[in-house]
């Protein structure tokens, strides 16, 4: 089974694209999100992927992801997926020998910035950068399946 092992956090401030090794535009809609699980396709760097993970609210959910043809990732995102579709740039940051994810959204999310970390084991250490804010890794609110329904330019008070 596959597992993703994944804190989600908020930022203090820009300090960290002093880091930024390299970036990659990403578009991703979902052909399918309830609480038990979503299905999304994503086109990113040329190639298309097909995801499954689980509803499970946490830093741990079961996920599978397979590559698929990226002339149907991109129909599926145009024809099937749910609108409006996720549009971001991910930008990959190393630190103390962890590397970062950190997504900034435009479109319907557009001010929303998020840095994830994947780990190996739940209870891995890792450094936290002086950059790095309040953790949301149990906010269902910040998983991008509910960003694609309820985009963060609707919030009435977005750090609440």
């Amino acid at each position: 089974m596959g597992i993703e092992i994944e804190h989600k956090f908020l930022l203090h401030d820009d300090r960290w694209r002093q880091q930024v090794e390299r970036s990659v535009p990403m578009r991703q809609g979902y052909l399918m999100s309830d609480p038990r699980c979503s299905v999304r396709v994503r086109v990113a760097d040329g190639q298309g992927f097909l995801n499954i993970k689980s509803g499970t609210l946490g830093i741990q959910r079961s996920e599978y992801e397979y590559s698929i043809p990226l002339a149907e990732a991109e129909e599926l995102l145009d024809t099937l997926c749910e609108k409006p579709l996720l549009e971001k740039t991910r930008h990959f940051v190393r630190h103390h020998g962890h590397r970062w994810e950190i997504d900034e959204f435009t479109g319907d999310n557009s001010g929303l910035v998020v840095a994830e970390l994947e780990l190996k084991h739940p209870d891995d250490a890792f450094v936290r950068p002086d950059w790095l804010g309040e953790e949301v890794s149990h906010d269902i609110r910040y998983y991008n399946s509910q960003l694609a329904r309820h985009p963060y330019s609707t919030w009435s008070c977005p750090n609440d």
